[in-house]
């Protein structure tokens, strides 16, 4: 695939063969259908989509497959039995570009890492802020004696 800085993911999608772009187009349309509010961005040079400024997933197009990142913990679990047929590793799903796009699953990932961000994020808010360390010197009582 073209290696270019990408200013959209239009742009992105123009740069790719005619034999991969359509079905680009069906995954991008599966997640903005899971993701209606979420704003679609280039991040790391590939198409991602964000809620609430936070970035929820990524996709990307490659000789043989297309990928979905991130694949966390959870999600693989959540989906174990309909990921086995994919290949997974360090955080990639990778759907080969010659099967039919597993159009609800990844709606269903869309949406699973939308409440992992969401969890994530609310998290961040309720963890009490650690104290931070006082500078200087710290004043010395005295003692009448």
């Amino acid at each position: 695939m073209a290696k270019s800085s990408y200013k959209s993911v239009d742009e992105y999608m123009a740069s790719q063969p005619d034999t991969v772009r359509g079905l680009l187009r069906r995954v991008r349309s599966t997640i903005r259908e899971a993701l209606p509010r979420a704003e679609e961005v280039i991040s790391y040079n590939i198409p991602a989509y964000k809620m609430d400024g936070a970035t929820v997933l990524y996709f990307a197009a490659w000789q043989n497959h297309y990928s979905l990142y991130p694949a966390t913990g959870r999600l693989v679990t959540a989906f174990k039995d309909e990921l086995a047929p994919y290949e997974i590793s360090k955080g990639t799903i990778r759907f080969p570009l010659s099967e039919a796009i597993p159009v609800k699953l990844i709606g269903r990932i869309a949406k699973l890492r939308v409440k992992e961000v969401g969890e994530r994020e609310s998290g961040k808010a309720a963890a009490p802020k650690k104290r931070q360390a006082r500078t200087g010197r710290r004043s010395s009582t005295r003692t009448k004696g």
